[in-house]
This record gives C-alpha cells, structure tokens and sequence, in this order.
C-alpha cells in the first residue's frame, strides 16, 4: 500500500482499483505514512498558514429536497429565516475587524434571492471590502446568473457536488434533482473565470470505497480550486435520520489522498469534522487541509441552519470562534493568516 502513496507523491496517477484498494485497505499505520507526506507536500506550497473563511449562513429557505439536509424543503420543523442586505454587511464589517479577508455566503436554494438581490448584495461587499474575496455557495444556477454573479465581483463559488457517481446520487437526492445538472454547473463556474470549490460527504449512505476511489478520479479531471469534504451526520428530521455516520478516520485519509492527488488544492477542515471528534479540525489540518471556515452569521440564526445533529459552534461570538481557532492552531503549530488565501497554482488559476 504504501508504494501507492509514493507514487501519488511523486506525482504518478493512480486507478480506480488502485484507489479503491486504498481506501478499503488503510488502517492507522498507513494514515501516519500518509499524513506524514501530504503535511510535507502542503507545507511546500503553503508552509504552515491556514487561512480562514468568514462563513455567512443568509438563509435556510432552500427549494430542494435533498434525503440528507436539515434544511430540505419538506421539513416542517426547520425554523426559517433569512438575513437582509444590511444584516449581511453587518457581518462583513465584524469579520473584516477581526482578519476575515474572504466571505463566503451561503445559503439554500431559495428563490426568493433573485439575481437583481444577489446582485446587489455581491457588489455591497465588493465596494465596501475591495481587498476581500467574496466566495458564493447558493446552489445550481444557470450559466446566466452565474456571470451576472461573477460581473458583480465574486470571486469563487462553492458548489458540493456529493458524489462522483450518478447512480448513487440518485439514492441521496430527489428524482427532481439531475447529477448531470450538477457536474454541468460546476463546468459552467470554470468557463466563466471563478476559483471553484467541489466537495462530497465521506460514510454517506449506500457509499462503497469504490464510490470514494471515483471521487479521486473526477477531481484529478475538474481540477477545481478547492474541495471541502466531510463525515456524513445524519439529522434527525430527515429519512436518513437512522443511518449511520461517517468516520473520522475515514475522512482524514480522503483528505490525505486529495492533498496528494491536487498538491495545490485548498483544503478546508470542515465543522463537520470538529463535530464527529472534539479535535477534529485540528486533525484535519495535521491530515493535510489548510482552510477553516468560522462562523460570521448572527448568533440568532445559528442553531437555525442545521443541516446535520449535533453542530458545533452555534452559540459562540465570531470574536470568540475565531481566537478559539487561532489558539487551537498554534497548540498544534500552525498560523492563522489575515489573507485572501487564493490558490497558490499558476497551472490552476482560470
């Protein structure tokens, strides 16, 4: 097994099945071995800087009806809410105060944000913040309003695209929901000119290592600018409520595979992680990511945008989650950095 890592680290392909044999086969030896060169290969790009993204959750209204969200459209317990313009900027103001040089707003798919709205709100922060990025994750959009978007000032949009496999998003999604649609959009986002973000769940339901070795592959072809993965967490208001989670475990090592995989990739460590384990995020970092992403939404709205049970960091001031952070990353030696934190690769840049 671990020839195989080398020769990802040398830079070589992999197959599927070599993938696959991997993933089905690793155990805590060959996670040390790995982590140990997908630190190494991050540190050469990026030493040991993690950037911070200040993450702004604007509504919890979403159209969709995805089998695995706390906010899918048919749950009638969800409380929903969303912000105004003037709450959004309020949150870029504190964030901006406290380092935060990108914002990501994110939200469902809620038609209620209009192109005019969206607009709008993207060229506020874009002349309030200049020297910030501005990443958007609000879902499928056609190629119109993603321009329009893009023409406003975004500067990366984040679009999860679950799962490599048609087959088996379609066992995590609505018939109403195409995977091809998806896979388009995020071709789409390319053509245009933004710094894309993929990403898909580790342990979510009817997911083989043969699923996880086909994510490998279809990133190594998107070559996107970032890709956030994390642990699948059921919730309880949804019909994967009794399903069981993803690993920890498991979820460090995809994230050890990507890091060798796109040596220049962002990498986030994501809540999902610092969720499943007290020291999750940490872990994630020493596996090879180099993004966190706090929480800059109003403490109101917080416990309000659960897509899984059990998140972390709903009640916290955004001053407290970012110290907080910033002190957890120096105990394992590691530097929060006020910057854009854009990708470093000359060869990925659109």
């Amino acid at each position: 097994m671990k020839e195989l890592i080398d020769r990802l680290e040398a830079g070589q392909e992999l197959s599927k099945e070599e993938y696959a044999s991997l993933i089905s086969g690793f155990d805590s030896q060959l996670s040390e071995y790995l982590f140990e060169k997908s630190c190494r290969l991050r540190q050469k790009f990026y030493r040991k800087d993690v950037y911070i993204r200040g993450l702004i959750e604007f509504t919890n209204y979403c159209k969709n009806d995805c089998l695995y969200c706390g906010i899918r459209r048919s749950n009638k317990n969800a409380e929903r809410y969303r912000l105004s313009k003037d709450d959004i900027m309020l949150c870029c103001h504190e964030g901006y105060d406290l380092g935060f040089r990108t914002f990501v707003l994110q939200g469902g798919e809620d038609p209620y944000y209009t192109d005019e709205k969206m607009v709008d709100i993207i060229s506020s922060i874009k002349t309030g913040f200049p020297d910030c990025a501005l990443t958007l994750s609000v879902g499928e959009k056609t190629h119109e309003s993603y321009k329009a978007f893009f023409d406003a000032g975004a500067d990366r949009y984040l679009l999860r695209h679950e799962t490599a496999n048609p087959m088996h998003y379609s066992k995590l999604h609505p018939s109403g929901l195409s995977w091809q649609n998806r896979i388009n959009c995020l071709y789409d986002l390319k053509s245009i000119g933004y710094q894309v973000g993929c990403g898909f769940m580790v342990g979510s339901p009817y997911q083989t290592a043969e699923d996880l070795a086909q994510e490998l592959i279809f990133l190594k072809k998107l070559k996107p600018h970032m890709v956030g993965i994390g642990p699948f967490i059921a919730h309880h208001d949804t019909p994967f409520r009794d399903e069981k989670s993803g690993t920890m475990e498991l979820t460090l090592f995809m994230l050890g595979l990507i890091r060798l995989t796109l040596p220049y990739v962002l990498l986030p460590s994501t809540t999902a992680l610092g969720t499943i384990h007290p020291l999750g995020r940490e872990k994630g970092i020493l596996a090879g990511a180099n993004v966190i992403m706090p929480n800059l939404s109003p403490v109101s709205v917080r416990k309000k945008y659960l897509l899984y049970d059990n998140k972390i960091c709903t009640g916290d001031e955004a001053a407290e989650c970012r110290q907080c952070l910033q002190n957890r990353m120096k105990s394992i030696g590691y530097n929060v950095v006020t910057d854009r934190g854009d990708c470093v690769s000359p060869s990925m840049q659109l």
